[in-house]
């Protein structure tokens, strides 16, 4: 499932730059991820690298976005097909 990123968020800008996919933006109020381009970093590192550096822990699993691990890596090689 892509990942969201709660109202918790101290927009500390550190997740931006380590997502893979450039799915992390800054919204009108908090950071937002795009949950087309969030493959969890699947296919990049074994672990979601926003949640790695996030100091407030405000990066859970969207409930409204289950996806497998086969979906999320069939996400992944389509964003970087055309790299």
């Amino acid at each position: 499932m892509a990942l969201m990123i709660t109202d918790e968020c101290i927009n500390c800008d550190v997740c931006e730059p380590e997502c893979p996919n450039n799915a992390i933006s800054q919204g009108d109020e908090i950071y937002v991820i795009d949950p087309d381009k969030c493959t969890e970093c699947v296919g990049h590192f074994d672990t979601p690298q926003c949640r790695e550096v996030c100091p407030v822990d405000c990066i859970p699993q969207d409930p409204n976005r289950v996806e497998t691990q086969d979906q999320l890596m069939a996400k992944f090689q389509k964003l970087t097909a055309n790299k």
